[in-house]
């Protein structure tokens, strides 16, 4: 089941591509550009938990203004 915040920019399985470079939760780095997908939406959408393949399932917590839609799943 997808939610969505109702001031969120996105929602649970977007697409996305980060804008900066990143350092995951567990110390791997993210390089500017990579896309990954949203997996939590935190604050009413301040913040998104973001999954990426690689390194596989690393996860980071990134700010909503580092953050650019690529693309929005169709159900």
């Amino acid at each position: 089941m997808r939610r969505s915040e109702p001031q969120s920019r996105f929602q649970d399985l977007d697409d996305v591509r980060i804008n900066v470079a990143i350092v995951t939760d567990d110390g791997d780095r993210i390089a500017a550009g990579s896309e990954g997908t949203v997996v939590g939406v935190w604050r009413g959408g301040a913040a998104y938990e973001v999954e990426f393949a690689q390194p596989p399932g690393a996860l980071a917590t990134i700010d909503s203004d580092d953050l650019t839609l690529v693309a929005r799943p169709t159900i």
